[in-house]
Formats: C-alpha cells, structure tokens, sequence
C-alpha cells in the first residue's frame, strides 16, 4: 500500500525585497524615521528617542510614521523612508 506524506512549510515568503544595509559612522546630521506599528506607548518611547537623538547626538530630523496594527507598512512609505533618512527603526512597545 503505497501512501503519501504532505509535509507544509509554515514559513511566509519575504514580502519585501531585501535592502542593503549601511553602517553609520555618525548619527550628527543624519536623518532618523520611526515605523511605529500602532502598539500601546511606542508613540511616546518614539518622541523620547527622537527628542535624545536631537540632543545628545545631533540628528539633524526625526522622521514618523504610524502604521495600522499588523498590516505591512505601504511600500510607499518603505520607498519614502529609504530616500529620506539614513537609518529607520521599527518597533513596539506595551
């Protein structure tokens, strides 16, 4: 009796294409965005961290955007953060 085994990989396809990664040697005059994925408080551990990267280590713009829960954030954004800042963070907070 000949049977047949079905094994299914759980793992989801990249959605995005990979980008290349720079390291900074300086974050003075550098722009900084924020993905803030709509968790409770990241909102304002972002304004904290935007406010600190200003002060201490002179980042010339802070650069947000709120995304909606757990749909990806719009390639549009992706394509605009890339052009405009130097190093993007993403992140959550509870």
């Amino acid at each position: 009796m000949a049977s047949t085994l079905t094994i299914l990989d759980p793992i989801a396809p990249p959605q995005h294409a990979a980008r290349a990664l720079t390291v900074l040697d300086t974050l003075a005059g550098k722009t900084v965005g924020f993905i803030d994925n709509a968790k409770p408080n990241f909102q304002y551990l972002v304004d904290d961290l935007g406010d600190l990267l200003v002060s201490k280590y002179k980042v010339a713009a802070v650069l947000k955007h709120r995304k909606s829960g757990q749909v990806p954030v719009d390639e549009a954004v992706l394509v605009d953060f890339e052009q405009r800042c130097d190093a993007v963070i993403t992140g959550s907070g509870d």
